[in-house]
């Protein structure tokens, strides 16, 4: 595994783990294999390929921590072993099981039941981290509040360098970029049908994600997995 440099950006995500279908699916659906970088094949949708350009970047996961510059005076290995020591203290949980829901405008997995477990995780994540987190810069803070963001989102942005984390923050696993009426009556029952044999299986959350991303524009990379062992 490549040590990122300073300028590089890290998230912590759940991603499916590799011998679970959904792995294989999500990779497929948005046309990019994050944990080995290949490009895949993409499903016979229309226009798959432009609705899925956005997602592609980061690779088919949930954030549980958004990405991150690191601060000054912290650095990678340091990072790793407090996201290590987290995952060490939290015990592996069943993942309700998830659907295709429309979020906003765009398409993602959601999960069909609240998840007590998941939001502790990503509640650890946010806060057990943010030491290492630099705080966003002029560009950044408008384009999130581009989104015309709620007095709560606005507060977590600026506590937090991140719109939606705690009270506002949710679980999903983005497919598409936003749509139109007429895109979604299309796309939201052919992503149903591609991720229906992976949907109907049970899952565990048993591990957090490291994904880097090496410069602005750059796809983001799966760069360890980290087993929850609590």
């Amino acid at each position: 595994m490549s040590v990122p440099t300073q300028a590089a950006r890290v998230g912590v995500y759940y991603a499916p783990e590799p011998d679970d279908p959904l792995a294989d699916l999500g990779a497929a659906w948005l046309g990019r294999d994050a944990e080995s970088g290949a490009p895949r094949t993409q499903p016979p949708v229309a226009a798959i390929a432009e609705l899925t350009a956005e997602p592609r970047v980061y690779g088919f996961h949930a954030t549980l921590k958004p990405p991150l510059r690191l601060a000054d005076g912290t650095d990678w290995a340091g990072l790793r072993g407090a996201a290590r020591t987290l995952a060490a203290g939290v015990a592996p949980f069943d993942l309700p099981p998830l659907a295709v829901a429309d979020v906003h405008g765009f398409l993602a997995l959601r999960e069909t039941a609240p998840c007590p477990a998941l939001q502790a995780l990503a509640d650890l994540c946010v806060a057990a981290l943010d030491p290492f987190r630099a705080p966003p810069n002029g560009d950044e803070l408008a384009r999130r509040r581009r989104a015309s963001l709620s007095p709560a989102a606005e507060a977590m942005l600026l506590r937090w360098g991140y719109p939606y984390v705690f009270g506002t923050w949710f679980f999903h696993l983005t497919l598409t970029r936003r749509l139109s009426p007429e895109e979604r009556a299309t796309i939201a029952p052919r992503a149903a049908a591609w991720f229906a044999p992976a949907l109907a299986r049970p899952r565990q959350v048993r591990a957090i994600c490291l994904f880097t991303q090496a410069a602005a524009g750059a796809p983001f990379l799966l760069a360890e997995r980290l087993p929850l062992r609590g």
